[in-house]
């Protein structure tokens, strides 16, 4: 898993729209006083009521460009709605998402934070 995680961020850093992204000063800040396991324990949550139910009534529109880390980075990683979750990591539309895609997504996300903030 950890090499298609590279593959796909590799991939996500030639899209221009993709790679203009960038954690900034406050994000960082963010994620220095609360830490990166509750970053990822939003992430988590994020993903299960955002992202992993069937019928999303707002998709394209669930998740704000700015506000907290992990918006950014789902921006970044083409992990914002379920049509950029297909588009780019192949992951069907019109179903709920399984536990693994869930974890996969929550891996991709802090690892793009992680080379962020390195």
């Amino acid at each position: 898993m950890e090499r298609n995680i590279d593959r796909i961020l590799y991939s996500l850093s030639k899209s221009k729209f993709r790679s203009s992204f960038h954690l900034k000063e406050g994000d960082k800040n963010y994620i220095a006083s609360k830490g990166l396991d509750r970053v990822e324990s939003h992430a988590r949550d994020f993903i299960a009521k955002r992202l992993a139910p069937k019928d999303i009534p707002n998709d394209g529109k669930q998740t704000p460009m700015r506000g907290h880390p992990v918006f950014v980075a789902q921006h970044a990683t083409a992990t914002c709605c379920r049509s950029c979750l297909y588009k780019w990591h192949k992951i069907e539309k019109d179903r709920e998402l399984t536990k693994e895609e869930q974890e996969y997504i929550k891996k991709v996300i802090m690892k793009w934070i992680d080379k962020e903030l390195n």
